[in-house]
């Protein structure tokens, strides 16, 4: 298993950097979160994952072992191949697909491209516990704004207002007002609604 590479860099894309180590050129594919990270020196290391496939041999690298941690978990679950875990690391940081698993939150992953609601649910379940074993996380504070979150989009729903409407208007608020208790979501959703 080649774990990381070390070199200078000779090309820098969006999709895939190339890294000459000692006169062989790597080509790896990265996320839009890695590409963010790279800095702007020739000399560079990224930790890396090698896919073995039958027809290809594909090296993914990654700025973090943190980024590369939650890379491997993905690509655990079934139905989520390697491109799409990159897909879901360029969309998301690593962190807010942590958090976002952590605290149940289907929507935010399934806004990702390629991921329809089951494949969302699938990833929730299945790495739900090991998110919050491996990184520590306590699932009662995490949550806590998303009850907040839930109980506002409830209210809303007996209202009247469309679900998928109400969502995207209390995301937007919830995300700029991370504290906001439900009375709070509420008013702000019906102003914009």
């Amino acid at each position: 298993m080649i774990t990381h590479i070390q070199g200078k860099l000779t090309e820098k894309n969006p999709t895939h950097v190339v890294i000459d180590c000692n006169g062989v050129g790597y080509m790896l594919n990265i996320s839009l979160h890695t590409y963010s990270q790279i800095p702007d020196k020739d000399h560079l290391r990224l930790f890396t994952h090698l896919q073995v496939k039958e027809d290809a041999h594909t090296l993914f690298g990654f700025s973090t072992l943190a980024e590369r941690e939650i890379f491997r978990l993905l690509i655990s679950v079934s139905g989520i191949g390697p491109n799409i875990a990159r897909t879901m690391l360029s969309s998301l940081t690593p962190k807010q697909v942590r958090e976002a698993i952590a605290v149940n939150d289907v929507v935010l992953i399934q806004s990702i491209k390629g991921i329809g609601a089951k494949t969302a649910q699938r990833v929730i379940l299945d790495l739900k516990d090991k998110i919050l074993k491996i990184y520590d996380i306590d699932e009662v504070s995490v949550s806590q704004d998303n009850t907040n979150k839930n109980e506002a989009l409830s209210a809303l729903e007996v209202l009247g207002f469309a679900k998928k409407q109400a969502e995207r208007v209390v995301d937007k608020i919830v995300k700029n007002q991370p504290d906001a208790n439900v009375e709070t979501i509420i008013k702000e959703a019906l102003k914009n609604l």
